[in-house]
């Protein structure tokens, strides 16, 4: 994967140059996902970044119950399945730190949060997003900046050990927070704002001066991201789009900045020009994730609806009311993001921006209830009249034939115009 990491460790550099350079990073641990966003940089002859949270994946397995090596294996198995060259592929750790157990005495926290980090790092994880903010017990809500930035330090400093004992590419890494916590956001998108051109330099001064105390000034000159808030936002039902105009005075600090470029977070949704902007103002790495599992609903429950008419069966339940019900077994991840009447809940757990179900395609029902809709379709040629009544979105892929009209084809297709929509902003 060196090759990749030195192409995105140069991000920075080319566009301080004056070179227009942007990359999406590919955040979900759902196979067709993956597989779509591989296919795709295969066809365009891409570098594909593929990142995993602290939430999700950790030494101690996280909620998806792969460690890092496991899920290097499990990305590497689907792009020798698609065959994606290895040389193209970049694997990064998102929000790196004490998140997952911010429950403990900060000590006791920011010892796993090390372990995950050197396990991260150890697996070949070469794009790695430092993330201290959070407060652990009896701090607060977040702890001070000078504090949040030696904890990154602490965590920089097993992520160094850890490559060069396996002998491996020496991560690049993003600093910084500005953004929800890992999994999404709680609030209301009313208040909304625009990280500050201070801030930003501040927290690149603070971190700085937390490396060099611990003599990591060679890892901070590999540092190549700040993650900051350029106004963009999602909820369950609405987005707030790029205003360049409201970022201008941010976008400007790169100009004093030439190490860096920014990382936006919850980029989905967004239109292309609004993604475009986005890159040609210097926020180079797009984060992209609910929209990809959202995309795949859509085609999931569309063929749902083909396959009571394609293949009726009374005894097979639809996939929405086999997600109801796994939501309904299990509603902790989605209980505390959706309000309301329960008619408005239910129209969230389905439906809704955030894509809490993405946590539940996993679960033994709903893995149950898919492979039974995909058994159901099989690999019949899905006729252009039904496409066009469920699948709407897939009509002109359908036609040109750039997409087979297949189920999983068209499973992978509806992921795939999503990346489209990156590639075409990154450029």
């Amino acid at each position: 994967m060196s090759q990749a990491t030195d192409r995105l460790a140069a991000i920075a550099t080319r566009r301080a140059a004056g070179e227009r350079r942007g990359i999406a990073s590919i955040c979900s641990a759902h196979p067709l996902v993956i597989e779509a966003a591989l296919r795709h940089g295969k066809a365009r002859d891409a570098d594909v970044l593929i990142e995993a949270t602290c939430n999700q994946v950790n030494h101690e397995g996280g909620y998806t119950g792969m460690t890092p090596g496991d899920f290097r294996r499990f990305v590497e198995t689907i792009a020798g399945k698609v065959a994606f060259p290895l040389d193209r592929l970049v694997l990064g750790g998102d929000h790196l730190g004490p998140n997952p157990w911010k429950h403990l005495p900060a000590p006791e926290a920011m010892a796993k949060a090390s372990r995950m980090v050197d396990a991260y790092a150890e697996a070949g994880f070469t794009k790695i997003h430092l993330d201290a903010s959070m407060g652990c017990a009896g701090e607060g809500a977040a702890p001070p900046d000078a504090t949040i930035a030696a904890r990154a330090a602490e965590l920089a400093a097993a992520a160094e050990a850890a490559s060069e004992r396996a002998s491996g590419a020496k991560p690049v890494y993003v600093i910084g927070t500005e953004v929800p916590v890992p999994g999404g956001a709680f609030e209301a998108l009313d208040h909304l704002a625009v990280t500050t051109p201070e801030a930003a330099l501040e927290t690149v001064r603070i971190h700085r001066q937390a490396f060099s105390r611990r003599g990591l000034d060679q890892a901070f000159s590999r540092a190549i991201g700040v993650v900051v808030q350029p106004g963009v936002e999602f909820g369950n039902a609405e987005v707030i789009a790029y205003q360049p105009e409201r970022a201008g005075a941010l976008a400007g600090t790169l100009r004093d900045l030439p190490q860096f470029v920014f990382e936006a977070h919850s980029t989905d949704y967004q239109p292309v020009a609004a993604l475009t902007a986005l890159v040609d103002n210097g926020f180079a790495i797009l984060k992209v994730g609910p929209w990809l599992t959202f995309a795949l609903r859509e085609a999931l429950y569309g063929l749902s609806h083909i396959a009571d008419v394609l293949a009726p069966d009374a005894a097979r339940e639809s996939l929405p009311a086999a997600m109801e019900r796994a939501m309904q077994a299990a509603p902790a991840n989605w209980k505390n993001y959706y309000h309301g009447s329960e008619a408005e809940q239910r129209i969230e757990r389905h439906f809704s921006y955030s894509d809490r179900i993405r946590y539940y395609w996993p679960a033994p029902a709903a893995k149950q209830a898919t492979d039974a809709l995909m058994q159901a379709l099989g690999d019949r040629d899905i006729p252009p009249p039904l496409i066009s009544q469920y699948l709407g979105h897939l009509d002109r892929p359908v036609a040109n034939g750039s997409v087979a009209p297949r189920a999983r084809d068209l499973l992978i297709g509806s992921v795939t115009q999503v990346l489209d929509i990156y590639a075409s902003a990154t450029g």
